[in-house]
């Protein structure tokens, strides 16, 4: 798949497209309807399937005070969109200047001009130009207007209830790991480099690998049954989230034992997709009763991956 960061870097000639549009936080299950959609329509009429996407997040220019933390990176946004089988990725900066945009200009300048947009696919709540005004409705007039259509992906729901990023953000705050990946359509995961700590891990008889994630972690601290994918493997893995109260004065970590590895992993970027909240972190009386705990999350943890 081709990125294309920025207008200008679209090329002149740029094929007509089916152009996939929004902010795509997170890239649940309703993002990946958008997303498939532009894919079979663009298959279809022997077009090119764009995504256009934004980044910051419109709220971090608009309403920094309010911003979410992210569900993904830019990076794994576009892994993830890749994935579904879009051509191309176009990301717009977004900026105070790209805000006031009236949504006629928007349409026309970047939609039709630029992206060669003969139809878009847009999610019912999509918003967009100068104060918000644009919306799937006037996106429909517009494509009446000017020539192309449209495609409005209506709510998708699981177990009656709507599926946004907003609702999956807090499902992870909660420890709802297993009810996230089903709105996701995948497993929450975060990746980041192995940095080296105290080495108290391996003392214990349970090497771990301390993770610097790209990003804040969505879920609370704990114990979770994950997978780890490292140089093109995966392994089964515990991973204890927070300050291991066991020991004093410990800073926050990300720590994660990768079951049936051994090896050198310092320095190297490791990936952590979360399966199960296995249990909340706790203060153990005795390092023995803590590496009793830790036997039975792995015990746990194979049970479950």
């Amino acid at each position: 798949m081709r990125i294309v960061r920025g207008l200008t870097s679209v090329p002149p000639d740029a094929p007509t497209a089916v152009v996939a549009l929004g902010v795509f936080d997170g890239i649940h299950v309703g993002h990946r309807e958008i997303l498939v959609r532009a894919v079979r329509r663009a298959r279809v009429l022997g077009l090119e399937a764009l995504a256009c996407t934004f980044d910051p997040h419109p709220m971090e220019v608009l309403q920094p005070d309010r911003v979410p933390p992210p569900i993904t990176t830019l990076a794994e946004r576009i892994d993830l969109i890749a994935e579904i089988g879009l051509d191309a990725t176009v990301v717009l900066p977004f900026t105070r200047e790209l805000a006031v945009v009236e949504p006629e200009v928007f349409v026309k300048d970047v939609l039709l001009a630029r992206l060669h947009a003969r139809e878009v696919v847009v999610g019912f709540n999509h918003r967009f130009g100068r104060g918000a005004r644009g919306d799937p409705r006037l996106l429909e007039a517009l494509g009446q207007w000017l020539g192309f259509a449209v495609d409005i992906v209506p709510p998708l729901a699981i177990d009656g209830e709507p599926v946004s990023s907003t609702g999956v953000r807090a499902m992870l705050q909660q420890g709802d790991i297993e009810r996230a990946a089903r709105f996701l359509g995948r497993p929450y995961s975060v990746c980041g480099d192995v940095v080296r700590g105290a080495g108290r891990g391996r003392t214990l008889g349970f090497p771990t690998a301390n993770v610097r994630t790209e990003r804040p972690l969505l879920v609370p601290t704990g114990v979770y049954a994950c997978r780890a994918r490292w140089a093109g493997r995966v392994y089964p893995a515990v991973v204890n989230i927070g300050i291991r109260p066991t020991f004093a004065n410990q800073d926050f970590a990300v720590e994660a034992y990768l079951l049936d590895f051994s090896g050198d992993l310092y320095d190297k970027p490791l990936c952590l997709s979360f399966h199960r909240r296995l249990r909340e972190e706790r203060r153990f009386p005795a390092v023995e009763a803590l590496k009793e705990q830790i036997a039975q999350d792995v015990l746990s943890a194979r049970e479950c991956l």
